[in-house]
């Protein structure tokens, strides 16, 4: 990944996606399956985490605020604020076919639970 590692300020979509994510003590909580941006302003607003599993199979995907995560160098990955513990709690869907309107209501919840402004 060394596009990550670039003193580029962007960053390509596919590049993001796939990108291991860490809690701050440096363990794997899952990947990057894919971003949601917002259609008139440009801006990022979820990186979406594949969590559980194995090999794609019994998968949540957990949209993230974007502002949550930061880039590690060091781990060559995103990390997070928070355990997988408060995965359990957080808005999830199983599929593509199962994701949720990404509506306004549907973001303050997302937002909330995560401590963090919309």
């Amino acid at each position: 990944m060394a596009e990550l590692n670039s003193p580029n300020t962007l960053i390509s979509s596919d590049r993001v996606e796939g990108t291991t994510v860490y809690n701050k003590v440096g363990e794997k909580l899952g990947s990057i399956d894919h971003v949601m941006i917002e259609k008139r302003t440009g801006q990022v607003r979820y990186a979406v985490l594949e969590f559980g599993g194995f090999l794609g199979i019994g998968t949540d995907r957990y949209p993230l605020p974007w502002n949550v995560l930061e880039y590690s160098t060091d781990l060559d990955g995103y990390v997070v604020p928070l355990e997988q513990s408060q995965l359990e709690n957080a808005p999830r869907y199983d599929t593509a076919s199962t994701a949720p309107e990404y509506n306004e209501e549907y973001a303050r919840q997302v937002y909330r639970h995560y401590g963090t402004e919309w």
